[in-house]
C-alpha cells in the first residue's frame, strides 16, 4: 500500500516539472517604467494655452446720415436718368425723330395746306356754286338721263339643236311641288329614287335627263317616284318668280 502511494507521489511530481509557467499579467501595469512613460505622453498631449491681447480697440466713425434733401435729389437725379434713356430709345425706334411729349402747352398742329387733288367738293355748297349753276346741274342730269339704256324682257330663245329647256317646263306648268299629276309605280320607289338622284351633280341637271328619257308622261329613271314631273329636288318656283 505504501509503495502504491509513493508511486503516484512521484509521478505527480513528474507531471508538475513538465508543465509550463503562467506569466504574471500584472507584472507590466505595475512596473514603474510604464507608469512613467503614461505621464509623459499625457503632459506632452496638453497644447499651451493662448495668450490674450491687452490692447484696447480704437471705435471707427460713425456714418452720417443722409438728409432729406440729399435723398430727394438723388431719386430726381435717377429718374432724368431714366426719362432721358427712353426718350433716346424711342427716338431711335421713331426714325430717330424725338416723340412729342403730350402737354397743354404744346402748339396747335399746322393744317396741311396746298393742292387736294382727289377730294369731292361736291357736299360744300360754297365750292359748287363757284363751279357750277343750277342751270348747269339740270343740264347735266338732262344729258345723264338720255345715256340710259332699259332692256325689256324678251321671250327665250329657242334651242337650236332641240335639247331640253327646264326653264321653259318650269313656266309651262303651275302645279306645286309634290302635287301628283302622273302615275308611278310603288314598287322599290324610293330605294330606286335615292340611287338615281346621286349620279346627278344638280337638280337642274337631273329634271333634264328626267325631261330626255320621256319624262314627265314616263319616269324611266326613276328619279319622280311622287309624279309632280319634278326630278329628285327640282323646284320650278324660282323660274315662275323671276318672270312675275
Amino acid at each position: 500500500m505504501l509503495r502504491q502511494t509513493g508511486i503516484a507521489l512521484f509521478a505527480l511530481a513528474g507531471l508538475a516539472a513538465c508543465a509550463p509557467s503562467v506569466p504574471d499579467s500584472a507584472a507590466g501595469v505595475t512596473s514603474n517604467s510604464y507608469r512613467s512613460a503614461r505621464e509623459a505622453q499625457l503632459q506632452g498631449a496638453i497644447p499651451t494655452a493662448p495668450v490674450v491681447s491687452s490692447e484696447t480697440l480704437t471705435p471707427g466713425a460713425p456714418a452720417r446720415a443722409r438728409t432729406l434733401a440729399e435723398v430727394r435729389a438723388s431719386a430726381e437725379l435717377a429718374i432724368d436718368s431714366t426719362e432721358a434713356q427712353n426718350t433716346a430709345r424711342l427716338a431711335a425706334a421713331n426714325s430717330g425723330a424725338v416723340p412729342l411729349q403730350a402737354s397743354p402747352s404744346n402748339p396747335a398742329p399746322e393744317l396741311a395746306t396746298g393742292s387736294t387733288a382727289g377730294i369731292s367738293s361736291e357736299n360744300d355748297f360754297k365750292a359748287v356754286s363757284t363751279e357750277r349753276t343750277i342751270q348747269d346741274d339740270k343740264a347735266l342730269i338732262e344729258r345723264n338721263r338720255s345715256l340710259y339704256t332699259v332692256i325689256q324682257p324678251e321671250a327665250l330663245p329657242t334651242r337650236p339643236d332641240g335639247s331640253v329647256n327646264v326653264v321653259a317646263y318650269a313656266l309651262a306648268t303651275n302645279n306645286r311641288v309634290g302635287q301628283q299629276l302622273y302615275k308611278r309605280s310603288s314598287f322599290r320607289a324610293e330605294a330606286k329614287y335615292a340611287r338615281a338622284c346621286a349620279e346627278y351633280a344638280s337638280p337642274d341637271l337631273a329634271q333634264a335627263a328626267f325631261l330626255a328619257k320621256g319624262g314627265p308622261d314616263k319616269d324611266k329613271l326613276g328619279v319622280d317616284p311622287d309624279g309632280d314631273g319634278f326630278a329628285c329636288t327640282w323646284d320650278p318656283q324660282p323660274f315662275r318668280n323671276a318672270v312675275r
